[in-house]
């Protein structure tokens, strides 16, 4: 027979796995969850155009690395990959003030893409917006 804090111990644990998902489902869910953003961005450049689709795709951009990141590392919490996903969104941005960006840009579409070309202070704001949702979703979960 088991004693009473065996069994408050077994519900605890059980309660926690069920709270802490697998780092395999995690992993998953946050590849999938990368799909379907990048799946966003393109529909969101094929149907908007200005402001929605540039700041849009601002927010998208980061929320792309946020889960990047929980596919690297799933056990991060949820704060800090929103905390690396912003911070690499930053420096990137930043990074187009040296001009490199936009060389590399001239020479890659894929360049382009990731790294942009062009100092724009208010994607600064947008890339906060997209991972405050990031964070927002897996807190939610």
């Amino acid at each position: 027979m088991t004693s009473p804090s065996t069994r408050s111990a077994a519900r605890d644990d059980d309660a926690t796995r069920r709270r802490t998902p697998a780092p395999a489902r995690t992993r998953l869910a946050a590849a999938v969850a990368a799909v379907v953003i990048v799946g966003a961005g393109l529909a969101l450049r094929a149907v908007a155009a200005g402001d929605v689709a540039k700041y849009g795709g601002d927010a998208l951009y980061t929320l792309l690395l946020f889960a990047l990141v929980l596919v690297a590392a799933p056990r991060t919490a949820p704060g800090k990959a929103a905390a690396l996903a912003l911070a690499v969104s930053w420096a990137v941005e930043f990074l187009q003030l040296t001009g490199g960006p936009a060389y590399l840009a001239g020479q890659s579409t894929a360049a382009r893409l990731v790294l942009g070309s062009t100092f724009n202070a208010p994607d600064l704001f947008w890339y906060a917006v997209g991972a405050a949702a990031g964070w927002l979703a897996v807190r939610r979960a």
